[in-house]
Formats: structure tokens, C-alpha cells, sequence
């Protein structure tokens, strides 16, 4: 058909003409109006909060609002399908989980899905996006927080009506005991939340004696000293990966409860997890509940890797004001510092004691006192296993950055090294580890007694 100029078209023709225009517009954003789908979620549940996590290739529009009697947390999604992975989030919450109790998910109404979250108590969410990183699309995080804070110093004298008199004065456990009762499992489902109760202390290994220890019987202690111990990485942030598929956060979650056995069967000395199963904390959190116990000593325990499988040995790490002492340190340090991009932090929430922790550096002082114990666990590691660096390297890691408490980081071997992949994944190495970080830590404190601590003093 020949359109003949001054003739208008015939009206098929032009409603035709409009259809295909408009057929056109809508298959150029067809992304926009087609309903996203789910490509993951997630349940990470915990004593301190609990995390659901929603991955999909696009960024997630939703709101949310509380309902009471009873008490619930409801989010609409929006231009979401409700697909298998979204019906399955009901199945992902733990029947112990903290903070919920039940999940329900339905269609609102068109074009809207409805999450409903039947609570088991009050709690003050953080809802955020999070762009694209590491092996993770697009992700909408609910991080569902206690509405009154869980004080962990608290939590830490709260199983007896005196305990850090009862500890003070305890003697230590018997030292027969088998290595394996204390011997953590690494697997899954090892690692869900800890229970509502604080977790009592575990049955504790048998501690190889440290040179220059003494047989006689321990003598009254005057002093608990608080080791706050920081398994690195968990829950969105698996870390390292070995090539078995060994995942840095389950070895350093194993092996941090292993000097927490360890630790307590010391008269003086107390252990405290700052993770205690398989999920996240921010790096400037982990500073922040370090200080709120009062902890005399920061250890946080990480598996190295390189791009080279046969780079090998142990590490230990402090802080550093002025730069890292080696290019490898400042590598490290920087993909350390990365885990609050792949675990997820809301950077909208503002923590003003965080704040001050992290910009009152006055940190002279206590990196002088880090490098001292950092010497000390060195030198015990080497009886276990290789050193990468016969001295403490220092670099910029944000999770050392305590102005009051000496802290150091524990590179424990390289998970991307076949052999010490295996030998991490080993309880005996596990435990041998453990032990070489506790001698050291005693070998300094019997260099460096703590200050007086009068309300933790026993009478």
C-alpha cells in the first residue's frame, strides 16, 4: 500500500501503526514491568540479631510496618513473583531462632508479595540494599535487632549469682580431658545460633604444658583477665575459600572455640566469643563489643590466602598508624577490611559509641603493647607450624582499631595451600593452634600484668 501525499491514512492503518509502537516501548523495558524473581534467601539467626537476606538480579522496591497482638514485622515487595525460593523462606527459620518465630509469605495483592514475620519479641529492624559484590547479586537485608540491646558484659556474668569471684577462685579442669570433647563441628548445622541461654563453658582440652609453666598449685588470683577472641568473617561473609571448598569463617569459628576452652581452664582468665556462630558482625561492631566487655586483650583468628597455592606459614598481625610494613600486609589488610562490603552494613545507621572507638586513636600506646603480644604468640606458633614472617607485620586493619585494648590478628596458616587447607580442617592442628595462641598470651601477661580491675577483684 502507497500512502498518496494529501490523503490522511485509513484508521486501521494508524491504530495499527500505534500498537506497534507501543509493542515496541513495552518489549524495550520489559525488565521493569517483569516480575522479579528470587534468586536466593537466606535465615542467618543469632542471640544478637537475626539476618533474612533476599538476593535477586535486580534492586528490590519494599515497605514495611509492625503489627501487634501479636506482635508482627510485615514487608511488601513489589513487582516480586512469588516463586519456590520465596515460598521456601518459611522453611530457612530455625525453630530456636531468637527472634522468629514463624514466617508466612502470600500474594497482598496484584503485582504485591506479603512477608509477615510472627515475632517472639520486640525488635528494631535495619532494613537496607545492598548493591552487587563478590558472588552476591543485588540484596534487600532485614537484620531484625533486640528492641533493648544485649549488654555482653552481662551476658558474660549473668549464669551465676557471683561467677567472676566463682571463676576467680575456681582451679582449673581437669587436664585429662579429651581434646575432641571440646573440639567443635564446622559443619552447618554446628554452626546456627547460639542458644537464648550464654553458652556455658565447654568441656575443655587437654592444655600442653608451656615452657616455664609451674606444677605447684595455683595461687589466689586478684584479677580475671577478659580475652575477647574474634572468629573472622561469618554468615553473608564466608572469606577465604580452600580448594576442597573449605571456607575461612568455619575454621576460624572452630578454632576460636577451641582457645575459648582453652582460655577457661586458666583460674585467672575468662574467654569471650565475639561470634559465636555462623553469621555477621561488622568489623567496627566487633571493636565496639570488645570494649563494652571491658577485654583486656583483642585476638581475632583468620585463615590466609594468596593467589599462589604454595605461599604457606603462620602470621600474626597488629595495627598500624602509618602504613603497612610490607605490600602482602597492605594486600591483606585491605581485602580484610572489605567484609563489611560482602557481609552487608547498613552505612545509613549511625553507632555514635562506635564513632568514638573508631576515631579516638590514640593508639600509640597499645600498638607498642599489640606488637609485645603479638611477638609472644608468634614465637609459640612457630612450634606448631611454619612462619610466613619471622616478625609481627602491621598493616591498617580496621577490626585492631581499639584505642584502649592491645589486639592483634592470627593469620593461622594458608586455606588456599592443599596441605594447610587439610591441616586446618584437622582437630588436633585446630587445637595445637589454639594452645600456641593461649602460651602466648600468658607469655605476655607475665611481662605485662593487667591493671586492677576492683569490681571484677576477688576478695
Amino acid at each position: 500500500m502507497h500512502h498518496v501525499p494529501g490523503r490522511a491514512l485509513p484508521h486501521f492503518v494508524i491504530g495499527f501503526l500505534k500498537y506497534l509502537v507501543i509493542a515496541a516501548l513495552l518489549l524495550a523495558a520489559y525488565p521493569a514491568f517483569a516480575a522479579e524473581r528470587i534468586l536466593a534467601s537466606r535465615v542467618w539467626p543469632a542471640q544478637e540479631y537475626t539476618r533474612v537476606t533476599l538476593e535477586s538480579a535486580h534492586k528490590l522496591d519494599e515497605q514495611h510496618f509492625f503489627l501487634d497482638d501479636p506482635l508482627r514485622l510485615v514487608v511488601d515487595l513489589e513487582g516480586v513473583d512469588l516463586d519456590a525460593e520465596l515460598k521456601a523462606l518459611p522453611s530457612r527459620v530455625a525453630a530456636d531462632d531468637p527472634y522468629i518465630k514463624a514466617v508466612r509469605v502470600a500474594i497482598n495483592r496484584p503485582n504485591v508479595v506479603r512477608i509477615v514475620f510472627d515475632l517472639r519479641t520486640e525488635v528494631k529492624p535495619s532494613i537496607f540494599a545492598l548493591p552487587p559484590v563478590a558472588e552476591y547479586k543485588h540484596r534487600l537485608v532485614l537484620d531484625l535487632y533486640p528492641a533493648k540491646p544485649i549488654d555482653p558484659l552481662l551476658a558474660l556474668v549473668a549464669p551465676k549469682p557471683d561467677p567472676i569471684r566463682e571463676i576467680a577462685q575456681a582451679t582449673p579442669g581437669a587436664a585429662d580431658r579429651s581434646a575432641s570433647a571440646a573440639g567443635a563441628p564446622t559443619g552447618a548445622k554446628a554452626e546456627k545460633a547460639a542458644p537464648a541461654k550464654p553458652e556455658p563453658a565447654a568441656p575443655a582440652p587437654a592444655v600442653a604444658k608451656v615452657k616455664g609453666d609451674s606444677a605447684a598449685a595455683p595461687a589466689k588470683v586478684e584479677r580475671l583477665v577478659i580475652i575477647a577472641i574474634d572468629a573472622g568473617h561469618g554468615g553473608e561473609d564466608p572469606g577465604a575459600h580452600g580448594r576442597r571448598g573449605t571456607r575461612e569463617k568455619n575454621v576460624t569459628l572452630a578454632i576460636a572455640r577451641r582457645l575459648k576452652a582453652r582460655i577457661d581452664q586458666e583460674s585467672n582468665m575468662r574467654g569471650v566469643l565475639i561470634r559465636d556462630g555462623d553469621y555477621f558482625i561488622p568489623l567496627g561492631q566487633r571493636v565496639a563489643k570488645a570494649k563494652r566487655l571491658h577485654a583486656d586483650l583483642f585476638v581475632s583468628i583468620h585463615a590466609d590466602a594468596w593467589v599462589r597455592p604454595d605461599a604457606r606459614g603462620s602470621s600474626v598481625f597488629a595495627l598500624s598508624e602509618r602504613g603497612a610494613t610490607s605490600t602482602a600486609a597492605r594486600l591483606l589488610a585491605q581485602r580484610e577490611n572489605e567484609s563489611d562490603l560482602i557481609g552487608g552494613v547498613d552505612l545509613g545507621e549511625k553507632d555514635p559509641v562506635l564513632a568514638k572507638t573508631l576515631l579516638d586513636l590514640s593508639l600509640t600506646a597499645k600498638i607498642n603493647d599489640s606488637l609485645k603480644l603479638g611477638k609472644y604468640v608468634l614465637n609459640e606458633l612457630g612450634e606448631v607450624n611454619d612462619l610466613h614472617k619471622a616478625r609481627v607485620e602491621q598493616a591498617g586493619f580496621a577490626v585492631l582499631k581499639s584505642p584502649d585494648i592491645p589486639s592483634i590478628l592470627v593469620e593461622t596458616a594458608f586455606i588456599s595451600n592443599p596441605q594447610e587447607e587439610k591441616r586446618l580442617k584437622d582437630g588436633d592442628y585446630q587445637d595445637r593452634i589454639a594452645g600456641a595462641v593461649l602460651g602466648g598470651i600468658k607469655r605476655y601477661l607475665a611481662q605485662n600484668p593487667p591493671l586492677a580491675r576492683p569490681r571484677l577483684a576477688s576478695n
